[in-house]
């Protein structure tokens, strides 16, 4: 009797420890499997499917991070990355034991259009009766402290513009011969976009004179890439009455507006005035390939060229326009929302770009 009691408890543990490893199994991920689409739009977005048996959970990690990027129980994430490179992207699936199994893949990201520096039109080192006398072509690996200086933060009203962004000095680098300026959709300073705005004021400024400034512009909806000067004055006289000179400003949307610019004067004359025209490309838009925004600049007139086909020109000779016979210094920025180009809306992809190939100052001999 006592003999058959032992077996049958044997047999009874046998029974519970199958059972438990059964249990143990099934609370155990298996058969992980992860796809990585890259998004072909240069938005830097990869869209990652995990799937594994047994997994109450997915993890996401990306680069040398040291706690997850995202969690959820569907094995589906986006991330957008906001810098070229190759990133390795982490996917683990947890089970009910606490357990998990990891699938590791190394991703390429392209940010931008993928427009080459040599695509589009360009412009020479030279003109007959002029002579160089300022330029940055943007080679080396930083931005040139000898040249620019950066403008951080909010601004005062959103630069007086309502704009949505807040300006830093990492959303600007030089690198393969070109400066960008990136304008990203991220939570920063209580602001829900960042990009770059510089300026060579108290670097360099001039009075009359060629400006050939060769970019690549961005574009969508909200976002608002500009190219300007204002007057040194604005320290003692405010805006509008130092002048501001706009060389090229994009308006990004629908409607056609990613393939016109605009070239603009403002000033005071009993309050402020403003006076431009705008430039429309036959075919395309401005971020499909490099042009050229230029300026001339005498004691007459401010004339207003894309790839050397003038769009606009205006007397300054009026007694009233005495600022834009008066030094001015350069300003390049990508804004977000504002008061001309309304904000991003769904159809808006981010990051988004400006590149500049270079900007040329010359002067008549």
């Amino acid at each position: 009797m006592i003999v058959k009691l032992i077996g049958f408890l044997l047999i009874l543990q046998g029974i519970v420890a199958c059972d438990s490893e059964n249990i143990l199994d099934t609370s155990n991920p298996s058969n992980l499997t992860v796809e990585v689409n890259i998004v072909d739009d240069g938005s830097g977005i990869v869209e990652i499917l995990a799937q594994a048996d047994n997994a109450i959970e997915y993890q996401l990690w990306v680069g040398m991070a040291t706690e997850p990027t995202a969690v959820n129980t569907t094995g589906q994430f986006e991330h957008a990355f906001t810098r070229p490179g190759v990133y390795q992207v982490e996917v683990r699936a947890y089970g009910k034991s606490g357990r998990y199994i990891k699938e590791t893949r190394q991703v390429p990201i392209t940010i931008g259009n993928n427009v080459s520096v040599g695509e589009g039109y360009t412009t020479p080192t030279s003109y007959e009766g002029y002579s160089l006398i300022w330029n940055d072509e943007f080679e080396g690996t930083s931005v040139n402290s000898n040249n620019w200086v950066f403008e951080i933060g909010t601004g005062s009203g959103g630069w007086g513009n309502n704009e949505l962004q807040y300006y830093r000095e990492q959303n600007a680098w030089v690198g393969d011969d070109v400066l960008t300026i990136e304008a990203r959709n991220e939570v920063y300073q209580n602001r829900n976009y960042t990009s770059s705005r510089m300026k060579t004021q108290r670097k360099f400024s001039f009075t009359y004179g060629r400006v050939d400034i060769r970019a690549l512009l961005p574009k969508g909806q909200g976002i608002w890439p500009a190219l300007w000067m204002l007057g040194n004055s604005i320290t003692s006289v405010g805006w509008p009455a130092c002048g501001e000179i706009d060389i090229m400003e994009l308006i990004g949307g629908g409607d056609g507006r990613d393939n016109r610019v605009h070239g603009t004067v403002h000033w005071d004359y009993n309050g402020h005035v403003s006076a431009g025209n705008g430039y429309t490309i036959s075919t395309g838009t401005f971020a499909d390939k490099y042009h050229v925004f230029t300026i001339t600049w005498d004691e007459t007139f401010i004339k207003w060229y894309v790839n050397d086909v003038k769009f606009y020109e205006i007397n300054i000779t009026p007694e009233h326009m005495s600022e834009f016979h008066q030094p001015h210094f350069f300003i390049f920025n990508v804004a977000v929302g504002g008061n001309w180009p309304g904000a991003p809306d769904a159809t808006t992809v981010f990051p988004q770009q400006m590149r500049v190939d270079y900007i040329r100052v010359f002067q008549k001999n």
